[in-house]
């Protein structure tokens, strides 16, 4: 149901996340909205740790947050950085993601404006399922 949020609506919502992030350590503040099929929307900040371990991505903060509120099944997620170019997921980010919706749409932008858009298909080609368990 991609189509259901606007890109502006989504970007905002991951904008505010960012602004709300706990980035100590790295100052490299992200923010993330991930749309579901059914059109709600999640948001995740990175929060990191001094036990760098422990942090969590704003990607997977998101997918936290829909898994939480019944939902299994996006659409898209945008993510915002303050970076100078457009900033795709960790690969830890794309695995959880990929154990979702393969065939997800990735939109990252950053505060100036600029955006870059991939299928998750493109930044994981390979994924690890549960066909790689033998459970298909």
């Amino acid at each position: 149901m991609t189509g259901a949020v606007t890109i502006e609506r989504l970007r905002d919502a991951a904008t505010a996340a960012m602004q709300r992030a706990h980035a100590p350590y790295s100052t490299f503040r992200v923010g993330a909205a991930l749309e579901t099929r059914e059109g709600a929307i999640y948001s995740g900040c990175n929060v990191e740790n001094a036990s760098a371990p422990a942090g969590i991505c704003a990607e997977r903060g998101a997918v936290a947050a829909a898994v939480a509120g019944g939902s299994h099944h996006f659409a898209r997620i945008v993510i915002v950085t303050e970076a100078a170019s457009p900033t795709p997921p960790c690969g830890i980010c794309r695995q959880v993601l990929g154990e979702f919706s393969p065939e997800l749409e990735i939109i990252s932008c950053t505060v100036a404006g600029v955006e870059s858009r991939w299928p998750l298909a493109v930044l994981l080609p390979h994924p690890f399922t549960a066909a790689s368990l033998g459970r298909a």
